[in-house]
């Protein structure tokens, strides 16, 4: 039987196809900031992440940053619900990129890079143009969604744009290195530790853990680790890619692994500074927010 939230998913995919995307992310942004109004919890987890980032903030910037970031997930979601009806030649209007040399040169070294992302933006639409425009094969390691209907519903809807969808968990390591050595662009998002297996990092000056598969990957396989976040501005989607980030292998593994990770926090940090407002994580960041909660 499907599941009502299936439904409601195929119900706004249709509702969204008539409409030109200019119009769309308008009415996503505007759908996220009323949705702040009603979800205190999430509001508050999002305005406490972000005083990490903004540290000298008012109250009542944290909030309209905060309130900025809910509009960002909602264009986020309208968006990933247009995707699969529009063009090739639609998707590359729409969308910018810097720092494409490093995706090339690791394709041309024999393995495909390892993009690190926060939350932020809207990568899906990065990943659209690789697989529709670019004709590079991608591949995203991402959480299993409740109830399951949902999230073959979503794999169904990423594959439709070039995505090869790896469920988050204790088997997702094969698949990923396979992706990598079949020269995939791999997709992981890195500033939440959704397994909670994670290692310890200082990220804004406080602690919290992030997850260690970005750099297990590269350091079994070689393919380089690659910062990267894709920004709304305007009507455009711009992802920059920063460069590769060092490896670390002179020590212990899990010393190797954990310095490794923290280089990534630092440049996770970098590109959420440079627009915290459409940093969109809702639950708790750091390790004392999340033990007061």
């Amino acid at each position: 039987m499907t599941s009502r939230a299936r439904r409601l998913l195929e119900v706004g995919a249709l509702a969204v196809r008539p409409f030109p995307v200019s119009l769309l992310r308008r009415a996503g942004s505007t759908l996220g900031r009323a949705a702040s109004h009603r979800l205190d919890d999430s509001m508050t987890a999002l305005e406490s992440n972000l005083r990490r980032v903004c540290p000298d903030a008012t109250d009542a910037e944290l909030r309209a940053l905060a309130r900025q970031g809910f509009g960002s997930y909602g264009r986020y979601w309208v968006e990933t619900l247009r995707l699969p009806g529009l063009s090739p030649a639609t998707i590359d209007t729409g969308f910018g990129v810097e720092g494409y040399e490093h995706i090339l040169q690791a394709r041309r070294d024999g393995l495909g890079p390892i993009m690190v992302l926060p939350h932020l933006g809207g990568w899906e639409w990065a990943a659209a143009w690789l697989g529709r425009v670019a004709d590079i094969p991608v591949s995203a390691v991402v959480e299993p969604l409740e109830p399951h209907d949902v999230f073959e519903w979503f794999r169904d809807v990423r594959s439709s744009y070039g995505i090869n969808v790896i469920p988050l968990g204790p088997n997702a390591l094969g698949p990923v290195v396979a992706a990598v050595k079949a020269k995939h662009v791999v997709c992981l998002l890195a500033d939440r530790d959704l397994t909670g297996g994670g290692i310890e990092v200082d990220f804004f000056g406080a602690r919290t853990t992030m997850p260690v598969g970005p750099a297990l990957v590269a350091r079994r396989t070689g393919a380089p680790l690659l910062p990267t976040a894709v920004y709304f501005e305007g009507d455009q989607r711009v992802c920059r890619i920063r460069p590769p980030v060092p490896v670390s292998r002179g020590g212990s593994l899990r010393a190797d692994l954990r310095a490794t990770t923290q280089q990534l926090a630092r440049e996770l940090e970098i590109l959420i500074e440079a627009a915290p407002e459409q940093w969109h994580v809702l639950q708790p960041v750091f390790l004392d927010e999340a033990t007061a909660g």
